[in-house]
């Protein structure tokens, strides 16, 4: 448990404050609903089911205020700067946005369902009374009228011209609360169904549109309150005509001067005051994502590596870049609104920026294909690019040892580190504090490791002319392979350099084992904090972040592993 806490302490904290804000909330609105006086002839109508869908109501507008901010990159980049100084872990909880977005998502969607069935449970029951199925209260509050120009009445059922079964389809599909309500639902169903792992991975395109139904639910989230469909007892009424003396006396109402006829009014639209402020924030955000589409981009070089991976080298006027971070692209001439995230491999210290893309789905397929058919030294289709944004990899050098995981393409962000260790040891720099790092690369095939390969030779070669060797300790690691390969690489066992990568560390076979290089990590580093980076498949992400839990001392003197990883 404390070598867990080493690891996730702010993260418990942030998710039981939030938790705990939605418990507040519900039993907050739970018992206003509940036990409020100018709620007593609602509850008689409703029961239970009012304060079942006004809490709900409460927490959905509380998340859906925080839904929006979590995928805001340009204020997670803005904060992430502003915490350059304050300590790794605030950083750190700001790279785990997609996570804290998927949670308020459920959140919503948990709320959203009890909202909904209780809401047609109020219908059903507001149909009944107003058909006089119920008691004579029910009934006399049912059927009160406006007063003059107001809207004084109770329940918001007024039609009684039509066949009584269909009469809350007809409500549910002419109100404006139903109607909306109806629209939010579908809007958020086909949200969350078409976010699911995988359809995320194999049809990315349809989960990119689907989600930006998010428009149509935020806009009926804003006009859904407008309807005043839960009303409660004015002010003014409630003083002049107790429901506890005259909710029994409904014959009288109107006669006596202590029961005259009460009057009802419908709450605040409240939904827009939560929501107004992320909003905003929002829009913002695509304002400026349409600025940085607009700036000219050049190409500086397209080149085809193996395993069908396209590396493009781009030149934009004002781009400045950090180690570890990624940009969105833009093709127009594949689509006006996709936008794809790739983390950059190139360096800070480079006059370039650059990204490879593997074949991964439509979009990447189409682009390679276009690049493909260029000529020689042609320049590429236009080019949006969004960026750059921060990730975990940032934080590479804050650390005096690190760990970087790479799995199959997954190694990008790791490239662009590597090549920036280059630059700072070929330019002295006096304020490298990293002192070792260890490297690990997971690939199914051994075309994949090729364009990374030189990149390598340069560090190693660097490396040992500086005297230097140990700084960098790096395992490649073949997961996929045939008996023909097996065979060759028996017969060239003796050379010196590795028959897959040319580089002097022999290519090991099969998937690493973890709990050996963990413990090896901390027999060599006794003292240190080890940050433990990231860039692969979810699965091989719990697996890393449990070892790092499990080898992590909770005696502040002795090696702890902070683990990071990448999420777009």
């Amino acid at each position: 448990m404390g070598n867990w806490f080493v690891n996730n302490w702010f993260s418990a904290i942030i998710i039981s404050v939030w938790m705990g804000i939605n418990i507040f909330l519900f039993v907050w609105f739970y018992f206003l609903y509940e036990e409020g006086e100018r709620f007593f002839y609602t509850r008689h109508l409703l029961g239970s089911a009012l304060a079942w869908a006004r809490a709900p109501a409460a927490v959905l507008n509380f998340n859906c205020m925080l839904i929006l901010l979590p995928v805001c990159r340009n204020l997670l980049s803005l904060l992430r700067g502003s915490f350059v100084r304050c300590s790794r872990t605030m950083r750190k909880q700001l790279d785990k946005n997609l996570t804290f977005h998927k949670l308020v998502a459920y959140m919503i969607a948990l709320m959203t369902a009890v909202h909904m069935i209780a809401h047609l449970l109020n219908v059903e029951w507001l149909n009944n009374s107003r058909q006089g199925v119920y008691d004579n209260l029910s009934t006399a509050l049912s059927n009160l009228e406006d007063e003059g120009n107001t809207s004084t009445y109770l329940n918001p059922i007024r039609i009684t011209d039509l066949d009584p079964q269909q009469i809350p389809t007809y409500f549910v599909f002419t109100s404006i609360a139903g109607l909306t309500g109806v629209i939010i639902t579908l809007a958020l169903i086909l949200i969350i169904t078409s976010s699911m792992e995988v359809i995320r991975r194999s049809y990315f395109e349809v989960f990119w549109y689907t989600h930006h139904l998010f428009i149509v639910f935020f806009a009926g989230l804003v006009i859904h309150g407008i309807g005043f469909i839960v009303r409660r007892q004015e002010e003014e009424s409630f003083e002049e005509h107790n429901p506890f003396f005259c909710h029994n006396r409904t014959e009288d109402w109107g006669k006596i001067p202590e029961c005259p006829v009460p009057q009802f009014e419908g709450g605040p639209a409240q939904t827009w005051w939560y929501v107004i402020g992320p909003m905003i924030i929002y829009l913002c955000e695509r304002v400026l994502r349409f600025i940085r589409y607009m700036q000219n981009v050049q190409y500086r070089k397209i080149v085809m590596r193996p395993s069908k991976v396209l590396e493009l080298q781009l030149v934009k006027k004002g781009f400045k870049m950090d180690v570890g971070q990624y940009v969105f692209l833009n093709c127009p001439a594949i689509s006006q609104l996709e936008w794809h995230p790739f983390t950059m491999t190139s360096a800070p210290e480079e006059d370039f920026f650059s990204v490879h893309i593997r074949s991964a789905g439509d979009w990447t397929d189409k682009l390679i294909n276009i690049m493909q058919k260029l000529p020689e030294g042609a320049q590429g289709p236009k080019m949006g690019v969004d960026g750059p944004f921060g990730t975990a990899s940032e934080d590479v050098f804050d650390y005096e040892v690190s760990m970087l995981v790479g799995a199959g393409i997954g190694v990008t962000p790791f490239a662009s580190i590597l090549k920036s260790i280059w630059y700072k040891f070929k330019d002295n720099d006096p304020k490298l504090r990293t002192r070792k790092i260890y490297f690990y690369w997971l690939c199914r095939e051994t075309h994949a490791f090729e364009w990374f390969a030189d990149l390598l030779k340069a560090q190693e070669k660097e490396m040992e002319e500086r005297g230097m060797g140990d700084f960098l300790t790096y395992k490649l690691f073949l997961t996929g392979w045939d008996q023909s390969h097996a065979n060759y690489v028996m017969v060239n066992v003796d050379r010196e350099t590795d028959v897959v990568t040319g580089l002097k560390q022999k290519t090991h076979y099969g998937r690493p084992n973890w709990d050996k290089e963990f413990e090896q990590v901390r027999k060599e580093n006794p003292t240190s904090v080890v940050g433990t980076f990231l860039c692969g498949p979810e699965a091989l992400g719990k697996v890393l972040e449990k070892k790092c839990g499990k080898y992590s001392d909770v005696d502040p003197r002795k090696t702890k592993f902070y683990f990071n990883k990448e999420n777009f």
